[in-house]
């Protein structure tokens, strides 16, 4: 698997290689006329490929936001997060074996997470309709839940995004918003006139619910809020937007 990841990040590294030496050439000229911006750019492609060409890839330099503001606009694949998933065998899948140890001692430097899944423990709880039936079937194994939770639980916090929900008589629904998002702008993912007529919102958070049992329990327990505009959304609230058009 190591192998397999060096080759993947070498034919990764070259193709931003080809980004970084197209925008440092188009700059040559103008940074040796003395434009400083063509000079600042030129210094920022110089330092990235040389930390590309010793084998590295761009998400690892330690660069200043100025740096990252230029680079940003190549879109360079190196540069993006990334995780690595490690499928093993049933007996691996909680503690691993010397091919993940190997895969974690050649990320170290890299920041990133190492997950372990084991597809066929995951294909097997694919085929378990009934939910009790695939709680049973991963306390034998001794786990907690499946493996694809993990991996979309640190998707989303890899990405930086966010989960809230609306719950109505018909329906339960979960929208994905950005870390930072203020209610309006959460709101308008579910329809732009909300952000627009936005008002104020009822917001409850998942863990209130649940322990208390209900929405009248959380207000007679001063667990839901009246938030603004400038309030920001978090993780697992349940929200209710108030607004006119």
């Amino acid at each position: 698997p190591v192998r397999d990841k060096e080759t993947i990040d070498m034919e990764l590294q070259l193709k931003d290689l080809e980004a970084l030496e197209k925008l440092r050439d188009k700059n040559v000229r103008t940074a040796k006329s003395g434009d400083k911006e063509g000079q600042k750019i030129l210094a920022i492609c110089e330092k990235y490929i040389a930390h590309l060409e010793a084998g590295n890839s761009a998400r690892s330099v330690d660069a200043s936001e100025d740096e990252l503001e230029v680079i940003e606009t190549l879109q360079l694949l190196t540069a993006k997060p990334v995780m690595y998933m490690c499928n093993v065998d049933e007996e691996s899948v909680k503690t691993g074996n010397k091919h993940v140890s190997a895969v974690k001692e050649a990320v170290k430097n890299e920041d990133a997470e190492v997950l372990l899944i084991a597809t066929a423990i995951e294909a097997e709880i694919a085929e378990l309709e009934d939910v009790e039936e695939r709680l049973m079937f991963l306390e034998e194994l001794g786990l907690e839940k499946p493996g694809v939770h993990y991996l979309i639980q640190s998707t989303y916090k890899l990405l930086n995004l966010k989960t809230y929900f609306t719950a109505g008589l018909k329906e339960v629904r979960a929208w994905t918003i950005t870390e930072g998002t203020k209610a309006p702008q959460a709101a308008a993912v579910i329809h732009t006139d909300f952000e627009k007529g936005f008002i104020r919102a009822e917001v409850m958070a998942y863990n209130d619910f649940v322990t208390l049992g209900s929405e009248q329990a959380c207000k007679d327990n001063g667990k839901l809020a009246i938030e603004g505009k400038d309030y920001l959304v978090k993780d697992g609230d349940i929200m209710n937007f108030r607004f006119n058009v």
